[in-house]
């Protein structure tokens, strides 16, 4: 790992005077650190420095970084051809991608795929097939939700007001309702099934007063909030809240961006309380790297006619190459890796808390996993300031992590992290929690 005592580099510093220049600053940098190369979950930076990374390209690289089979299955496909847009018309890779995502969807009848190229896109992509299926111009979505940058998806978030602020007016007909935040809900102890009475509080007083239930095209939720603070619904809460959609003819979208495609343990998070939504949206992990997104959906639901949506680069060739050995890899061990490094790592962390009485909880299935920082337990005042210290001295100990929600630093290695590279990251991170408390 990098020196403690170490700052960034000579040629680091250089490249981040030149990004300065040129690059937007919307970008949300949280330290500078400037990459050269990685393999699996190590990375070095420009200056030769080694880190462990356990953010994953924030979820992205489910294999690693450059798994061998990945990076051979992509020169393969550039040496045959590099593009020929799936929009207008056809090539194996997809065809074949599509079949495999169409046999692993969460539903119980035959499904389609929609090929895109980030999870923002997916979202939009969702958006219009619901409004398109159900002719209906209302959507709901939650507080704490966060579904990307482009216009529909920003829409649908309500994670940080920096996300919308001076982009109004946005579209139409969204209303946030409220996320089960259970655990920070002082009545959780003593009535484990709190997060219903939120539903029969949308449903009473949100569809009852405000928004009439037949205008409603989709219901849009994260099985796990990511962005809002690696939430996890307590076990009753997704599939009322998917009885609540069938109710009133709503669609229940599962924005499986960053949950999905492994990292939970399942291929997909609603399979945890066995949900099964009527569209899927897939990015990040997906293609190990490469940009990728996906919808999935029931054929019966999916017949929007040519021209209705499409797009020029979704789906591209080099893409789904990548993602047909993702999806090799996850069969052959990565599910099962992601289930059981993911117990040790939450054993791990909770085994530090009687340490840290700034560990307010620990939340999260398989590698997707957040630790909340507080300044009381009793309270579980955020401690933001704490957090982005602790992330900034993981850093300048030789270690990649993230934040999200409010003061969560978030864990999402590789899905072939290996134990010991975990134990690593895990003892840095609590040398630079100690060292900051």
């Amino acid at each position: 790992m990098a020196d403690v005592e170490s700052g960034i580099g000579p040629m680091a510093a250089d490249w981040l005077a030149r990004d300065e220049v040129v690059i937007s600053p919307s970008y949300t940098r949280s330290y500078p650190f400037v990459m050269a190369r990685g393999a699996g979950s190590e990375v070095w930076d420009v200056d030769g420095r080694r880190y462990i990374d356990l953010t994953a390209g924030i979820a992205v690289t489910a294999t690693g970084h450059c798994h061998p089979r990945v990076v051979r299955a992509v020169q393969e496909q550039a040496g045959r051809f590099l593009h020929m847009s799936g929009t207008d018309f056809y090539y194996p890779e997809q065809i074949r991608l599509g079949e495999r995502l169409a046999a692993l969807a969460p539903m119980d009848e035959p499904a389609r795929v929609f090929f895109i190229n980030s999870g923002a896109e997916a979202i939009e992509a969702a958006l219009k097939l619901a409004r398109w299926v159900t002719r209906r111009p209302r959507t709901l979505a939650f507080l704490g939700a966060f579904h990307g940058r482009t216009m529909g998806a920003i829409s649908l978030s309500a994670s940080k007001p920096v996300h919308s602020e001076g982009f109004s007016p946005l579209v139409p007909g969204v209303t946030h309702i409220p996320y089960p935040y259970c655990y920070r809900c002082p009545f959780h102890l003593t009535h484990p099934s709190c997060g219903l009475f939120c539903l029969r509080y949308v449903e009473r007083e949100i569809l009852g007063h405000l928004v009439p239930p037949t205008d409603v095209a989709a219901i849009f939720v994260e099985p796990i909030q990511g962005e809002g603070g690696y939430v996890v619904p307590p076990p009753d809460y997704l599939p009322a809240l998917k009885a609540l959609a069938e109710r009133h003819g709503m669609l229940f979208v599962a924005d499986e961006v960053q949950s999905g495609m492994g990292r939970t343990g399942h291929m997909f998070a609603c399979e945890h309380w066995g949900v099964r939504p009527d569209i899927v949206t897939v990015a990040k992990g997906i293609a190990s790297g490469l940009p990728l997104g996906a919808i999935i959906a029931p054929a019966r639901l999916m017949q929007w006619p040519p021209g209705a949506h499409a797009s020029t680069f979704g789906g591209n060739p080099l893409s789904c190459a990548a993602a047909l050995v993702t999806l090799d890899l996850l069969g052959e061990g990565l599910l099962e890796n992601a289930r059981c490094l993911g117990e040790r790592l939450r054993g791990r962390l909770e085994a530090m808390m009687p340490r840290h009485s700034s560990m307010g909880d620990i939340r999260g299935l398989g590698l997707m996993v957040g630790v909340e920082l507080v300044r009381d337990r009793a309270t579980r005042e955020p401690a933001v300031d704490l957090r982005n210290a602790v992330v900034a001295e993981a850093f300048r100990r030789g270690l990649l992590l993230l934040g999200c929600g409010t003061s969560v630093v978030r864990f999402m290695p590789a899905l072939n992290i290996t134990a010991d590279l975990l134990d690593e990251g895990l003892r840095g991170f609590e040398e630079a929690l100690t060292a900051v408390e």
